[in-house]
């Protein structure tokens, strides 16, 4: 069958692409993501095939922007130790000191403004916070306006300002690490950091100490590195972090939006035409 093969679509990073699948599929035209990170594949190995890629950005993006914003105001409101205080046999009323952080008129610090950050900020604007982004590109003016978000050109300066910093962006090499004990040390001490994007983009040796010694509040974390952690992993054992097991994109509805996205990029590749999401490699 691997003459008649002419499209795959990824679902979880399956199957796996590499040299070996690529020279078995000669007539293979394009790999059609499900979802917006590309760093499972080896893009220009695969572009070198003469074979197209395409992802889903508008299909996640409004899923993805609610995991992050249900991450935000879990971790700041202490919903996890919370439920587990009023579930607790002897339980009669959380303690006096038991508080959590303001998230109404707070600062929320988004690093990555593309489609997912951009519409974190719309969620974030209902909550009357003050939004700052750090972006490779500075967006429109009307559509910084629309949300009144200020743009940060260095990161160290989002870091310095914000009570939440929320990771949106993809993982590459420029990327890998991008908050460090560095960036970490930058961040007010009662600041919370979310991670919505890639584990990878977190040193997360540096995040465990961080967290111990209070040079953070919190952390809320929809991915680490490797997913899913080792059941001894330290970040399991602090009580000041939320981990989710990625579930950004899980909702019914981006499913079937991803499928189809997924769909109309193969359908388009087959037919010699425009890709909408093409990827091209960096």
């Amino acid at each position: 069958m691997s003459k008649k093969v002419q499209a795959i679509y990824l679902w979880w990073h399956k199957p796996v692409i590499d040299q070996e699948l690529l020279q078995s599929l000669p007539n293979l035209k394009v790999i059609a993501n499900s979802g917006v990170g590309m760093d499972h594949l080896d893009l220009k190995l695969v572009a070198s095939f003469g074979v197209k890629m395409a992802n889903t950005p508008r299909a996640v993006s409004s899923s993805t922007a609610d995991t992050g914003m249900a991450l935000l105001l879990a971790s700041a409101r202490r919903l996890v130790e919370g439920y587990h205080i009023a579930m607790s046999s002897g339980m009669e009323y959380p303690a006096a000191d038991f508080l959590g952080a303001e998230v109404t008129g707070a600062t929320l610090g988004i690093i990555g403004m593309g489609s997912i950050g951009y519409k974190i900020a719309l969620r974030a604007k209902t909550f009357e916070m003050n939004i700052l982004y750090h972006n490779r590109t500075q967006r429109k003016e009307q559509e910084e306006q629309a949300v009144g978000a200020t743009y940060c050109k260095k990161i160290d300066s989002l870091l310095q300002q914000a009570d939440f910093v929320m990771v949106a962006v993809s993982l590459t090499p420029q990327t890998h690490k991008l908050i460090g004990k560095r960036e970490l040390e930058l961040m007010k001490h009662t600041a919370t950091l979310i991670n919505i994007s890639r584990g990878a983009v977190v040193d997360q040796e540096a995040l465990v100490t961080a967290l111990q010694t209070g040079v953070i509040r919190a952390a809320a974390l929809d991915v680490t590195y490797p997913e899913p952690l080792p059941r001894d992993h330290t970040l399991l054992k602090l009580k000041n972090v939320i981990i989710t097991p990625h579930l950004g994109i899980r909702t019914d509805m981006a499913t079937f939006m991803i499928t189809e996205e997924a769909a109309e990029n193969i359908l388009a590749a087959l037919n010699g035409l425009p890709i909408p999401s093409e990827v091209l490699p960096s």
